[in-house]
């Protein structure tokens, strides 16, 4: 989310462009290596991050309140052996602030949470009359940035491309008239590569029985989290690596090197993304 929002490039962050950000944090590293905050919340959801990040600032807090309390030679020297942590620890939390921060200023001013919301809702449920009414809503949202506009649309292409040609259209036209920078055509080039039939496995739950019968399960029972109720296809996929159910349909050179009840050992798993 860091990258994707302002960027990540060799693990140093370029905070030049805050207002926020302090002298000596024009530039800051994120690395899981050096950086125990970032190795334990990287793949948590925006929320939890916030709320850890709410915790690591109330434990610096309760530091900086014992050093303060400083009365004998003895607090004295403590506080001078501890300072080296104490800095490093202010250091971290402030950096981690202005980085929430600054997602949470570019969130709201993108209006990333309904585009989430909606992206969600794409994947995840049916209803084509009330996924088209969402995307066009958003394409005339200004604050809605052209590349989550495309995103939109290429995620209700993929969801209802069998459904209505017509529609699909009207969304090409709407996305081209509001989106200079973006053409209908990489919608359509999306299509062609990764269209359904060009793909495999059922990426949105609705060719298996089983799967429609889990989403129908999940939607009777509600949602924690609208922002993360999708599961990506490669997890269903790793499941059934590992539980030996592979569809032959869909992975013909399997062959004899992939039985049920037998453990994969290994596995490497290759994707790739569009980049703006």
């Amino acid at each position: 989310m860091v990258h994707e929002l302002i960027g990540i490039q060799d693990n140093k962050v370029d905070l030049r462009g805050i207002a926020k950000a302090s002298k000596d944090q024009q530039e800051v590293v994120l690395s899981s290596e050096q950086d125990a905050f970032f190795k334990l919340n990287m793949h948590e959801n925006f929320g939890d991050i916030g709320m850890n990040i709410k915790r690591m600032v109330d434990d610096f807090q309760q530091v900086a309140k014992s050093n303060q309390n400083i009365q004998t030679i003895e607090d004295m020297a403590k506080f001078v052996e501890n300072y080296p942590k104490y800095r490093k620890m202010h250091g971290n939390v402030s950096k981690h602030v202005t980085l929430v921060t600054e997602m949470s200023k570019i969130v709201e001013e993108r209006k990333l949470m309904l585009v989430s919301q909606t992206e969600q809702e794409l994947a995840c449920n049916g209803g084509q009359g009330a996924a088209i009414e969402a995307v066009t809503n958003l394409l005339y949202n200004e604050s809605v940035s052209d590349i989550d506009r495309l995103r939109l649309v290429m995620l209700y292409a993929l969801r209802y491309e069998k459904e209505s040609y017509v529609q699909l259209m009207q969304l090409f036209n709407k996305l081209a008239s509001r989106t200079a920078k973006y053409k209908p055509g990489l919608v359509q080039f999306l299509l062609k590569q990764a269209g359904v039939d060009k793909r495999t496995g059922d990426l949105f739950g609705t060719r298996d029985f089983l799967n429609i019968a889990r989403n129908m399960a999940r939607g009777l029972k509600g949602v924690e989290n609208v922002y993360t109720q999708h599961q990506p296809l490669l997890f269903q996929t790793m499941e059934n690596i590992i539980k030996g159910r592979l569809r032959d349909v869909d992975y013909p050179f399997v062959g004899n090197h992939f039985q049920q009840g037998r453990f994969v050992s290994q596995l490497l798993s290759f994707s790739y993304a569009m980049s703006s």
